[in-house]
């Protein structure tokens, strides 16, 4: 398997420093990262006393474009634009900060991979006002698969390297139990709605299955709504092939917020370690968006246990996904999966990943509202 050329744009070790007179102890500073149509980034950025020399190596955010794209970005420039104060209320989406300066960096596609590194002035008194940041390039091959059509019919999946589209995979949707449980009381039956037994199952060219995803917890309204909740989520277990049995390798939950699809994914590691989550977030459930496992770039959640503390010792599975892009994927339509080189192996680390990103878009119809009529596909 060909990987497809893409890059990072990388922005970090930000930090803020002021010659003469320092600011109030309690003043915070962030700033907004623009990039032509790409959404603004917001990060903080640290107070660096004056007779400070080290600097985080921390990575803020990053942009991520096939090697193409990128190239047509070669005369425009990254903006950052340093603010003083809060970065703004997550309802309105205004800030109440104070500008003081725009840092712009010009893109270059050639080979000078590393755009800007070290301390820049800031707005009028550059002198007294400096940015540090590290804005670098860096090669990200990917290897990009697509669903010939939505999950639950059953497609087959291709790998897609420029005009080139080599089939890899096929996918079989099934039903494990009838979609609506039937509860006995005393002197009637009573219809408990619920969405449970799905599941999808990848093979390769051969016909043998090499990874499946299957709905382990069912998918039910909480009392007196109408939705999946938070509180009560639906599961999927991610599985692969392992010593003639299915082992599990990850689990995703799913439910409903508002109009979006909440979820969280943790990898499963050997016995007597903990799961570690590796993204939790929400997509439209009307307009679709991406799953994203992008870890120690600034996006998405890190690395977490149930107790708060990570401890990998022992189990190698778990060091390979720390520190950058992992996988993601469309959901909505036909899902398109992206998943970094570094974590493809064999065709079984490919399928996981091709049948967790099936879980997500089967989450999205089976966190539907029950008032709605799922598609004939998802009906038994």
């Amino acid at each position: 398997m060909d990987p497809c050329p893409f890059v990072r744009l990388v922005v970090g070790s930000l930090a803020l420093k002021f010659s003469g007179n320092p600011p109030l102890p309690s003043t915070t500073y962030y700033c907004k990262i623009k990039l032509n149509n790409s959404p603004t980034q917001i990060a903080d950025v640290p107070y660096c006393p004056d007779n400070t020399t080290q600097v985080s190596d921390q990575v803020q955010t990053c942009f991520s474009f096939k090697k193409s794209e990128f190239e047509k970005l070669s005369n425009g420039c990254l903006k950052i634009e340093v603010y003083s104060g809060r970065s703004g209320n997550p309802i309105c989406g205004v800030g109440s900060g104070k500008l003081l300066g725009v840092v712009s960096v010009a893109l270059d596609s050639d080979d000078n991979w590393v755009l800007q590194n070290g301390w820049v002035g800031l707005g009028d008194k550059k002198k007294s006002v400096q940015l540090h940041l590290n804005v670098w390039v860096e090669p990200d091959p990917r290897f990009v698969f697509e669903f010939e059509d939505e999950p639950e019919c059953s497609p087959q999946v291709f790998q897609v390297n420029g005009n080139v589209r080599q089939a890899v995979f096929s996918c079989k949707f099934s039903f494990r139990d009838s979609n609506e449980a039937a509860k006995w009381t005393k002197d009637k039956v009573k219809p408990v709605k619920e969405r449970k037994g799905w599941s999808i199952t990848i093979h390769d060219l051969s016909g043998s299955p090499v990874a499946m995803a299957s709905m382990v917890t069912p998918f039910v309204p909480s009392n007196g709504s109408d939705d999946v909740r938070r509180s009560n989520p639906g599961a999927w277990l991610i599985l692969r092939p392992g010593h003639n049995t299915w082992k599990p390798w990850g689990r995703l939950e799913a439910w409903r917020e508002s109009t979006n699809l909440g979820y969280r994914f943790e990898v499963l590691p050997d016995a007597g370690i903990e799961a570690i989550t590796l993204s939790s977030s929400t997509i439209s459930s009307k307009h679709g968006g991406k799953f994203t496992i992008d870890i120690g770039n600034g996006w998405g959640s890190p690395m977490t246990t149930p107790s708060g503390s990570f401890d990998s010792s022992g189990s190698e599975d778990i060091w390979m996904y720390q520190g950058g892009f992992v996988m993601s994927s469309k959901v909505g339509g036909r899902p398109e999966v992206e998943i970094g080189v570094q974590h493809v192996t064999c065709t079984e680390d490919a399928a996981a990943f091709v049948a967790l990103a099936a879980a997500v878009d089967l989450s999205v119809d089976a966190c539907q509202p029950f008032s709605r009529k799922l598609r004939k596909e998802l009906r038994q």
